[in-house]
């Protein structure tokens, strides 16, 4: 039976395919500037004779179970202690004011400058806690660090000579995970990270390009801070913004894969998807808000087409919405052209989306991990990547009229071993309206996959598994991944406490 509007369905289905493949192909020049680049990185300069002064700020919102112990892996820094100033910019509303006014009152009678500041309101959220802190800070360089972070002692001595140059206004070290291990979606992220940093960071960093601040694990020269116009909350990604501003303001920003910051992921997948709208949210406020200013800059036309891509690119996830919705109708509607016209359209397309991006992920494992069990993984990580395309589409779509909204953090519960508990700690993450198309989307993709097996569509199965999978493992995750927790931690503690 001939499907309605089918050329209508096929033209659109190519178009969105081929924005995407756009995208994936993309992630192909920054693997190629990875390789030519990845050993260029610049000179570790000696240790100055007289260290500057350096403010470390630690911006708090609840948290409870993890905000001590930066505190205390803070306060471990081998660095000159008359150099050094400690700001925990504490916006919490709960027992977490109580236990860090304690842990900072410790510290001081040991000698630390160290100061708790607490705002009654949370004016600017983040972004707002940033600025009121700058305002009192003592050091020229400020040194940031998110409430899950455990950043080692000799951070700040591996990173802060690098500001002997004084065209540097941004040193940004990389992410490390302290829960890798701990989960499916856990292990996921780490590789969605590790991809981040150590391809897409260091490609656009050594080739010239702007990269951004992550918010965390990363010192700011604070006339950098300055010249850019200061922290700023009309946007999600105050991050993200104020490192676009600060380079087009002339100052230089460098990247070090070397430099590591153990952070905790997330364990919980709704968190992991209230952190991830609220990213590409951001992004998109972002480019709306400053695309057109790095366009009109004279900067060279290989940074404004990179800056272009790496502010439009979760624009790519309402695509693949709409992508789910025609692929298996246009799948129906080739399946009685020529093989060879198949071949020639859609294997080059195929390759952008899909094979490029699972190179991008297998490369950056390698120099993550050694590469070791990464192919295993793989399925995980596209069909996580394809699963969270409805709730970063709403992110989209709300980012494209919304300035600002409300910046929910995401919660940590020291998750640092795979026996540690979280369900049933504070501050969980409740699941919202998307899981129900994406429970939708699940269900229309296990009939695709029937129907396609019926009618003897070998070739579409794979690429309709990816999708069936995606939508599967979110769906599931967000319903019941509390309760799933509970359950494997009950049959694995008669073993825990026998050892």
């Amino acid at each position: 039976m001939p499907i309605p509007f089918g050329s209508a369905i096929l033209a659109l289905y190519y178009l969105v395919l081929s924005i995407l493949a756009f995208y994936g192909l993309h992630r192909l020049v920054l693997l190629a500037i990875y390789f030519w680049q990845r050993n260029r990185g610049p000179m570790r300069p000696s240790e100055p004779r007289e260290w500057p002064r350096v403010t470390v700020q630690l911006p708090l919102f609840n948290e409870r179970y993890v905000a001590t112990r930066l505190i205390d892996a803070v306060c471990r820094f081998d660095y000159p202690r008359d150099r050094l100033e400690i700001q925990v910019l504490d916006d919490s509303t709960d027992d977490t004011r109580e236990r860090v006014a304690e842990s900072v009152r410790r510290y001081r009678q040991l000698g630390f400058d160290i100061s708790h500041l607490h705002r009654s309101v949370r004016t600017g959220y983040k972004a707002g806690a940033l600025a009121a802190g700058c305002d009192q800070a003592k050091g020229d360089l400020l040194a940031i660090f998110d409430a899950d972070f455990v950043p080692a002692a000799g951070f700040l001595r591996r990173t802060v000579p690098y500001f002997a140059d004084e065209n540097v206004g941004l040193v940004q070290a990389r992410w490390d995970h302290v829960n890798r291990e701990y989960s499916l979606l856990t292990r996921a992220q780490a590789m969605f990270l590790d991809a981040h940093f150590l391809i897409e960071h260091l490609a656009r960093n050594r080739a010239g390009h702007f990269f951004n601040f992550n918010g965390t694990a990363g010192i700011w020269r604070r006339q950098a801070i300055v010249d850019a116009g200061g922290w700023e909350h009309d946007t999600l990604t105050e991050d993200l913004d104020l490192s676009y501003r600060a380079q087009l303001a002339g100052w230089h920003f460098l990247f070090l894969p070397e430099v590591t910051a153990p952070a905790e992921l997330p364990v919980d997948v709704n968190a992991f998807k209230r952190q991830q709208f609220r990213w590409a949210k951001g992004s998109i406020q972002t480019s709306r808000k400053l695309l057109g200013r790095v366009l009109r800059s004279p900067l060279p036309w290989t940074t404004k087409l990179e800056a272009f891509v790496h502010l439009t690119n979760n624009g790519a996830y309402p695509l693949m919405v709409l992508l789910s919705l025609l692929v298996f109708p246009a799948m129906l509607l080739r399946r009685d052209l020529d093989p060879q016209t198949l071949l020639i359209v859609d294997v080059p397309l195929f390759f952008g989306a899909t094979i490029a991006v699972l190179l991008f992920y297998l490369v950056s494992q390698r120099a993550a991990t050694g590469g070791r069990k990464a192919l295993r993984y793989m399925p995980v990580v596209l069909g996580l990547g394809i699963g969270l395309a409805v709730n970063n589409a709403r992110a989209v779509i709300e980012g494209l009229y919304q300035n600002g909204g409300v910046f929910e953090r995401t919660p940590k519960y020291r998750i640092e071993e795979r026996g540690d508990g979280w369900s049933r700690k504070r501050y969980r993450a409740r699941p919202n309206l998307s899981v129900l198309v994406e429970g939708l989307f699940a269900a229309y993709f296990t009939l695709s996959v029937v129907l396609a097996w019926l009618l003897g569509m070998w070739s579409a199965l794979p690429f309709l598994y990816l999708f069936l999978h995606g939508y599967w493992y979110i769906f599931l995750l967000t319903l019941f991944g509390g309760r799933w927790g509970r359950w494997r931690r009950r049959r694995q503690s008669p073993i825990t406490e026998a050892a």
